[in-house]
């Protein structure tokens, strides 16, 4: 019998693994019913005692949403962008409020900013702690998520940003090239260690469409995430690199086969279609996700989340290439019985 760490190896190489792998990820309030339902001692102990084969550490912006969690007092992240807490029915989270780069026509903000350190230590003394104790038998993702385009709009802003793209090229080039540094530094100093996967994103999708068009994604943003894949597999040729986008981002999959991406994430089902992406593509890219955070997961009945879960096994997972996964981190509106029903159904139905 397989162990985590072989069915994920082998489900993302399309390998046929022996069973259909899974993992989730949460958002604060749930996780903490969680854990404390499972009696897990920490957020690992928690994944780990649910049923995850994959675990996840990384750096990056993306890492600033929720850090001074449980505390709702504003905070200014490492990356000097404030954010404040905003409750609503089920919960809380967070907003940028603040940006180092505001207002920064003359461009002499971005000049002098600083990202933070991607090879901070702390942060590869907890992936090396983590390797240590989970890595012999779970599958082992660093992550760098926000890599380019969300870095760059979360300290700039959004509007500022698009319209840099179109008016002011050179800001533009000079900003994302600044952002880059992270994930390339980052993953490169993470494949010193012993990990599986590399995971980089960027929301480049609406809900049925692009954010922008494709070709000006393929102006700023392809040749930059193909120089870091490039980098990554030329320090290590086995290793796997994924990428999350939200929404539907059909136009640019192609582009990214093209530049070596080996798993997309996290294939949202009201956005696009896994089986349609299975049949199209799932001879040359394995699935991450698929597990609708919309509606069945926080709406669902049990019943709904285990229905669900057999329908991506024999649709895009069938024949292996996926990791059944909800498609984004399960927010608080999601019930405890519904995630305890996702990890059962993946252990009753994922044979193959």
């Amino acid at each position: 019998m397989m162990n985590s760490k072989e069915v994920v190896t082998r489900a993302l190489r399309r390998q046929n693994p022996d069973r259909m792998p899974a993992n989730a990820e949460f958002t604060p309030e749930i996780r903490d019913k969680l854990m404390a339902h499972v009696g897990a001692e920490d957020y690992y102990d928690l994944c780990v005692k649910l049923g995850s084969d994959m675990l996840i550490l990384g750096g990056g912006i993306g890492n600033s949403y929720y850090l001074n969690y449980p505390s709702k007092e504003n905070y200014v992240c490492p990356w000097g962008c404030t954010w404040k807490w905003y409750e609503n029915e089920t919960g809380a989270y967070t907003e940028i409020v603040g940006r180092p780069l505001d207002d920064d026509e003359d461009g002499e903000k971005l000049a002098a900013y600083q990202i933070p350190d991607p090879e901070d230590p702390a942060t590869f003394e907890a992936l090396d702690n983590l390797i240590k104790k989970y890595g012999n038998d779970y599958f082992i993702c660093f992550s760098s998520p926000c890599s380019i385009f969300e870095a760059a709009w979360y300290t700039h802003g959004m509007e500022d940003t698009l319209m840099d793209m179109m008016a002011n090229e050179e800001y533009a080039n000079d900003l994302f090239d600044k952002m880059m540094e992270f994930p390339l530094r980052a993953g490169l100093k993470a494949l010193d260690y012993p990990i599986d996967m590399i995971w980089l994103g960027d929301d480049m999708g609406l809900q049925k469409n692009m954010l922008m068009s494709a070709d000006l994604w393929r102006k700023y943003f392809k040749p930059r995430m193909a120089k870091i894949i490039s980098a990554y597999k030329a320090k290590n040729p086995n290793i796997l690199v994924a990428y999350h986008s939200c929404g539907n981002i059909e136009p640019i999959i192609e582009d990214f086969i093209e530049i070596g991406l080996d798993v997309l994430n996290p294939i949202q089902p009201k956005a696009m279609d896994p089986a349609k992406l299975k049949e199209k593509y799932g001879d040359r890219l394995s699935f991450w996700g698929g597990m609708c955070i919309q509606e069945t997961l926080p709406y669902g009945t049990p019943e709904d989340v285990k229905a669900e879960v057999l329908l991506r096994k024999n649709t895009i997972g069938k024949n292996g290439g996926y990791l059944c996964s909800p498609a984004h981190n399960v927010q608080a509106d999601t019930s405890v019985e519904n995630m305890l029903a996702f990890f059962e159904a993946v252990k009753e139905y994922g044979k193959y």
